[in-house]
C-alpha cells in the first residue's frame, strides 16, 4: 500500500498550518513592538515627571516585550520566507533567546511585584530598598535569573531544524513542555500572587490606625496594586493555551498557543499606556490642549421707566 502522496499531502498542511500562524503571530508582534518603543521613548522624552522608579520597571517590562517580539519575529521569518540558515546550532539559540523573551517579561512582573513589597512593607525600616540604585540591581538579577532559566533549552537534544516549523521544543515533549510551563508560568505567578496577597493584607491591617496621609498613600499603593494586576492578567491569557495543549494534547491548541503571546502582549501594552495615568495625561498633553467651548445663552433685562414701559438692557450675560 502506497502512503506516500498522503504523508506529502499531511507535511504540505502542516507547513500552510505554520506560515499561517507565523503571519497572524508576525502582525501582533510588530504592532506590540511600536506600543513598546513608543513608552520607552515616551518615558526617556519626558523630564521629571515619568522618570520614576514605577516607570523604571515598567521600561523595563517594555524592553523584555521588545526582546521577545524580536526573537520571535526572526522565527517568523524563518518559517515564511525559507531557510538560509538550516544549522541545528543556530536553530538552538534561536530557541533559547525566544524561551529567555518569555521568561523576561513574566520575571519583568515579579520584580514590579518585589518592588511593590519593598515600598509597601519595608519602606519604613529600609529607606535603601525604594532607591534607584536598589531596582537597577534588581533589574541585573532578573535578566541573570533569566537567562538561566532558560538555559536547558541549550542542552536539550530535541531542538533540531526542521524546515517550515518554529525552534521550540517539539509537541511531543511532554517533559519540557511541563518544564517551560511550570518555570516561565506557574513559579513566577505563584510568586508575584503570593506577594500582592500579602501586600493586600498588610494595607488592610495598617489601614486601622492611619492617618489621613497614610491612608492616601495606600489608595494610591492598592490603584497601582490593582492596574499592575489587571496588565499582568492580559499577558497571562496568552499563556492559557499553553497549559490546555499540555492536558489535552489538542494540535489545534497548540497552534493557537503559538499565536496568543503576541496577541496578549499587544492588548496588554495598550491598556498599559491607557491604565497609567500619569502616562495617560503626557500622552494627552502632547497631543494638543483641548479647547473648551462652553455654550451661552444671552438674556436680555428688562427695567421699568416708571411709565409703564420697559427698556432694553444692552449689557448680556452668561447664563
Amino acid at each position: 500500500m502506497n502512503t506516500t502522496p498522503s504523508l506529502n499531502s499531511s507535511l504540505d498542511n502542516n507547513i500552510e498550518d505554520y506560515r499561517l500562524v507565523a503571519l497572524l503571530s508576525l502582525i501582533f508582534v510588530l504592532i506590540a513592538i511600536a506600543i513598546n518603543t513608543f513608552i520607552l521613548i515616551l518615558v526617556w522624552k519626558t523630564k521629571p515627571r515619568l522618570h520614576t522608579i514605577n516607570h523604571l520597571l515598567m521600561c523595563n517590562t517594555a524592553f523584555a516585550t521588545i526582546f521577545y517580539c524580536a526573537t520571535m519575529k526572526t522565527n517568523f521569518a524563518y518559517v515564511l520566507f525559507g531557510q538560509w540558515d538550516t544549522s541545528d546550532i543556530s536553530c538552538l539559540f534561536r530557541a533559547y533567546f525566544a524561551y529567555s523573551g518569555v521568561a523576561g517579561v513574566i520575571y519583568s512582573y515579579l520584580i514590579q511585584a518585589i518592588s511593590r513589597f519593598f515600598f509597601t512593607v519595608l519602606s519604613t525600616k529600609y529607606r535603601r530598598l525604594t532607591s534607584f540604585k536598589t531596582h537597577y540591581i534588581l533589574i541585573i538579577c532578573q535578566w541573570i535569573v533569566v537567562f538561566f532559566v532558560a538555559s536547558p533549552s541549550i542542552l536539550t537534544n530535541d531542538i533540531n531544524f526542521v524546515p517550515h516549523v518554529f525552534c521550540w521544543v517539539p509537541e511531543y515533549r511532554t517533559i519540557d513542555l511541563a518544564y517551560t510551563a511550570f518555570a516561565y508560568y506557574i513559579l513566577p505567578v505563584t510568586l508575584i500572587v503570593v506577594i500582592y496577597i500579602y501586600i493586600y493584607v498588610q494595607i488592610r491591617k495598617a489601614r486601622v490606625n492611619a492617618t489621613v496621609a497614610t491612608q492616601n498613600s495606600q489608595k494610591r499603593d492598592l490603584a497601582l496594586l490593582r492596574r499592575i494586576l489587571i496588565v499582568l492578567s492580559i499577558y497571562l491569557t496568552g499563556g492559557v493555551p499553553a497549559i490546555l495543549f499540555m492536558l489535552t494534547s489538542i494540535r489545534l491548541i497548540y497552534m493557537i498557543n503559538l499565536i496568543s503571546p503576541s496577541v496578549s502582549m499587544s492588548i496588554e501594552k495598550l491598556c498599559t499606556v491607557l491604565l497609567d495615568r500619569e502616562m495617560y495625561q503626557v500622552i494627552k498633553a502632547k497631543i494638543g490642549p483641548v479647547t473648551r467651548v462652553t455654550p451661552f445663552r444671552t438674556g436680555m433685562v428688562l427695567i421699568s421707566n416708571g411709565q409703564g414701559q420697559t427698556n432694553r438692557d444692552p449689557r448680556q450675560r452668561n447664563i
